[in-house]
């Protein structure tokens, strides 16, 4: 079964492109304070489409490739496990520090709590454009 990376790589390219924004001191200097909210805020929200696209596709390509249902139904970390003992990733604690961060989203109206998804995001980025990568490798 071939997946469709379309949506991925669209969500990650803009996860990308907001971030280099988002990072430019000079850029965000010239703005207002809603303005540098909102960048961030869409960070947070790009994070979050492209944090869920990844364990979904995770767990199709493993239900595809592997076994079908194996992902089915199971926590994020045993999805991880899988993922990195099928060589989709290569660090399980990272994708669950990820986890961790999409879970913080549910709170970002406290300020700290957006600091930390944002840096959350900016960490998280280089994943997603890794197991794209191995998906777009190993996707037939």
């Amino acid at each position: 079964m071939t997946l469709q990376l379309g949506s991925l790589r669209k969500s990650l390219t803009a996860l990308v492109d907001i971030l280099t924004v988002s990072g430019n001191d000079q850029r965000m200097g010239q703005l207002s304070d809603i303005e540098r909210v909102a960048i961030r805020a869409g960070a947070i929200r790009h994070f979050e489409i492209t944090y869920e696209l990844c364990w979904k596709l995770m767990a199709r390509w493993l239900n595809a490739n592997i076994s079908r249902g194996i992902a089915d139904g199971v926590t994020k970390r045993y999805l991880f496990h899988l993922a990195a003992e099928n060589r989709l990733i290569s660090d399980v604690e990272r994708w669950m520090r990820h986890q961790e961060g999409r879970n913080e989203t549910r709170h970002i109206y406290q300020h700290q709590r957006a600091e930390a998804v944002y840096r959350a995001a900016i960490d998280f980025a280089p994943d997603a454009r890794s197991l794209l990568g191995v998906l777009k490798s190993r996707n037939d």
